[in-house]
């Protein structure tokens, strides 16, 4: 089974008119070191990316991360 977590970064970086390897391209600019598409797609496939990676890619791609407070019913930034 898929990690879901692959397809929704593809769906966002298409939704920006960008690819998964000028995605890895960008974090390894950012990150000042290499970062290749190979060890972006297992990250993402395998379910091992970290939180800091995911926060830099929601930065690149121009979204934040809220967090829904489910029992108070409001959003967390």
């Amino acid at each position: 089974m898929k990690n879901p977590i692959l397809n929704e970064i593809k769906n966002l970086v298409a939704d920006r008119d960008m690819t998964l390897t000028m995605l890895a391209e960008i974090m390894g600019e950012r990150l000042g070191r290499k970062y290749s598409l190979a060890s972006l797609s297992q990250k993402l496939r395998n379910g091992t990316i970290s939180y800091r990676e995911i926060r830099l890619i929601a930065e690149i791609l121009d979204y934040k991360i809220i967090f829904y407070d489910l029992t108070e019913k409001k959003f967390k930034l």
